[in-house]
């Protein structure tokens, strides 16, 4: 073992020695680094207006594109209703449409970018664009999915159980030949309740997105702070955002009703309103 000797004086640092330079400032984030994450801004009921005619001119201004993205969900409920008409299931469409909104919020990844790409004066070409869009399976955007893909299906197997809980007594009851069955009884208390649990789901996914999407695009950011951030933009704006929500929710519905024809134009159209509603949520520092 080593000793040490303990009589040897301790050296005293020389003042004359000049002093070290203080060290280099923190010169920020670097490749890989998180972005900075700015706060949530308090917007009024204006913003909610001039998100959706600044939507409208994006899609007019590339009607391609957004007809391009919601075609994959318009393709998907034409083919989820045949298959249910096949079936003689029909009522079972009841829970996909009424939790559409749980997952229509990812459809907008593109339109996001052709939005951020008008915004920025870069060219719109589809290499570029689509280029962005499977960029995003290395970054966050998976993560995000899978959570609002984990949402949607805990929605629909509640669905299916309130609806067992409340109609499984009728087992001899044919719900697509007899529908006034959901008008009367137990089947109005089954759509109010379905309806209350479904709002809920949207609201919660809608609070964890409507800031979270367009923040893992524009920033390098994980998923996780993406939706407390987006937490605390709609806390930031609980009035506005309701409104925002609910208009969101309408209009996704309505677009539904007309074989879901009407999402070409709902779909894009929201789309890129929601990218302009982040950008005045979550203004630049500068």
């Amino acid at each position: 073992m080593t000793q040490i000797d303990l009589r040897e004086p301790t050296p005293i640092p020389d003042p004359t020695r000049p002093s070290q330079p203080d060290p280099a400032p923190d010169p920020g984030p670097g490749p890989g680094q998180p972005d900075e994450i700015p706060d949530p801004a308090v917007v009024g009921f204006d913003a909610i207006a001039g998100a959706l005619r600044d939507g409208w001119r994006d899609f007019i201004r590339a009607p391609g594109f957004g007809l391009f993205f919601s075609a994959f969900y318009v393709a998907g409920g034409l083919v989820l209703t045949a298959v249910a008409s096949a079936a003689g299931q029909e009522w079972w469409l009841i829970p996909f449409i009424l939790g559409f909104p749980l997952i229509a919020p990812f459809a907008a990844v593109g339109l996001y970018e052709v939005s951020r790409r008008i915004e920025a004066g870069q060219a719109l070409n589809w290499h570029a664009v689509l280029g962005v869009v499977f960029a995003q399976k290395d970054r966050q955007m998976p993560s995000m999915a899978m959570v609002i893909l984990l949402m949607f299906m805990f929605w629909v197997f509640v669905a299916h159980t309130v609806f067992a809980l409340f109609m499984g007594l009728q087992t001899l009851t044919n719900i697509t030949s007899s529908p006034e069955m959901l008008l009367q009884g137990r089947g109005l208390t089954m759509l109010g309740l379905g309806t209350l649990i479904g709002g809920g789901f949207a609201a919660a996914l809608f609070a964890m997105t409507v800031v979270g999407l367009p923040l893992l695009l524009d920033r390098e950011v994980d998923f996780i702070s993406a939706i407390i951030a987006s937490f605390a933009a709609v806390t930031a704006n609980p009035v506005v955002m309701l409104v925002w929500g609910a208009l969101i929710a309408g209009l996704l519905f309505l677009g539904i009703l007309p074989l879901f024809l009407g999402l070409f134009v709902a779909l894009p159209v929201l789309g890129h309103a929601s990218w302009h509603m982040y950008r005045r949520l979550m203004p630049d520092e500068d």
